[in-house]
């Protein structure tokens, strides 16, 4: 059996159509694509972390990208603590990175 390449139109596992979407990141628009998650959005952007630790101020992203770690949590229209890697972006989510120190939090 041998590897054989084919044009990338003619493959039948293509994904279907992309449709474009815009999301805002700390008050600046973002483009993305339907079915793109926020973290996913973000890391194409070229950021590579968007919050930071409550002790010691160490930047953050994506780490595990299966929702385990809670390493990517930004707020997403007004709700806090989104895991940005499970999250599916939509038209129009307005997300705002977290820098908060946590009550008790040692730095």
């Amino acid at each position: 059996m041998t590897a054989r390449m084919i044009p990338a139109a003619a493959d039948p596992a293509r994904p279907a159509a992309t449709r474009p979407i815009a999301i805002t990141v700390d008050g600046e628009t973002v483009a993305g694509v339907a079915g793109q998650t926020i973290g996913g959005i973000l890391l194409a952007a070229g950021r590579g972390s968007w919050r930071t630790t409550s002790a010691g101020g160490r930047p953050r992203g994506v780490f595990c990208g299966i929702g385990v770690c809670f390493d990517c949590i930004v707020t997403v229209n007004g709700l806090r603590d989104v895991r940005a890697c499970r999250r599916r972006a939509a038209e129009g989510d307005v997300v705002q990175t977290q820098h908060d120190a946590l009550p008790g939090a040692v730095s």
